[in-house]
């Protein structure tokens, strides 16, 4: 283990302070190397107190440690020491596509504190506070046609909203294409971006922001309406750690059955959590405006939607918002 994530979990797991004397015992180094580790770790943005009679404290215990999710995920999909674990970035999905392109393999994670410039889609800005929520992107390298792809989008989804109400008790829904919502607001959005060859998707990068211990008066003012976070939703705070690994376990297991026997299952559950089926709504495209009914969400992980002329529309992408009857 690098020497500087085995001293962020000491320190992450340390109730309150601890001393430098303990410190060098547990980590079998010298007191002055430990804190030439210390202020290693300052200059990558972590806060961490010290006092000449108490030792060290981490002012952010709730952190995402690489060691510690990496040990967790041993000899899955996303076991890959070409992830990456950032204070900060401009965007995870950059970090990650540029990782692909050089040649990251299937499973490599980038993990990000804040960012910069997270986008979702169509280039809107994602809130990414430091600390408060899970900014995750993945290279996938799926044997699939470009035409399957928002299927990856999907599937994604369904880990997301599955690891929400499993660890926190919400009841997560999913509302098209790629939004997570909670108590009717945005929770979470996905990104998904492909780089293809002819027919074949050459790599995959799924991008995921979830917000966590987000305080309602944290969000901009043009959001308050319309994004929540858990610990809004419940009152509590939440390990941002453990809601990271749980998505990732349950994207595994899902990704490695649509693998082995197609997505149809994957999709079945979306049907399920879905927040838009049977729902009046109008879809906005690049180039269209249509209003209607939906109908189902069809095997390729299309939006069905019957018009008000009674015809029936295919999308693949879009926009969605509630009409009334």
């Amino acid at each position: 283990m690098d020497p500087r994530d085995e001293l962020l979990i000491q320190l992450k797991n340390a109730a309150g302070w601890k001393s430098g004397e303990e410190l060098s015992r547990q980590m079998a180094m010298t007191r002055s190397a430990v804190w030439k580790h210390i202020v290693k770790l300052r200059e990558e943005g972590y806060n961490i107190e010290s006092s000449p009679r108490k030792g060290y404290r981490l002012a952010d215990p709730d952190l995402i440690v690489a060691s510690d999710v990496l040990k967790d995920l041993a000899g899955g999909l996303f076991d890959r020491p070409q992830s990456r674990f950032l204070r900060q970035t401009a965007s995870t999905n950059l970090d990650a596509r540029h990782l692909a392109e050089t040649g990251a393999p299937e499973g490599t994670l980038v993990v990000a504190d804040s960012q910069d410039s997270g986008k979702g889609r169509r280039a809107r800005k994602w809130f990414s506070p430091p600390g408060l929520g899970i900014y995750l992107s993945f290279v996938l390298r799926p044997a699939i046609s470009p035409a399957e792809a928002a299927k990856i989008t999907l599937l994604t989804s369904v880990s997301t909203a599955e690891a929400l109400s499993e660890l926190t008790g919400l009841q997560a829904r999913i509302k098209w294409p790629n939004d997570i919502l909670a108590g009717g607001k945005k929770i979470a959005g996905i990104l998904a971006e492909i780089s293809t060859e002819l027919d074949s998707i050459n790599y995959m990068v799924v991008g995921l922001g979830l917000n966590i211990n987000v305080p309602l008066g944290a969000f901009p003012e043009e959001l308050r309406g319309t994004a929540t976070s858990v610990l809004i939703e419940t009152g509590r705070e939440f390990s941002r750690a453990q809601l990271l690994k749980a998505i990732l376990r349950d994207f595994e297991r899902r990704y490695g059955a649509a693998r082995r026997d197609g997505f149809q299952s994957a999709l079945k559950r979306w049907r399920e959590l879905s927040d838009v089926i049977g729902k009046n709504i109008r879809v906005e495209t690049a180039g269209e405006t249509v209003k209607g009914t939906v109908v189902e969400l069809d095997r390729d992980g299309a939006l069905v939607l019957r018009d008000s002329r009674g015809a029936v529309r295919r999308f693949l992408s879009g926009d969605i918002i509630r009409e009334s009857r």
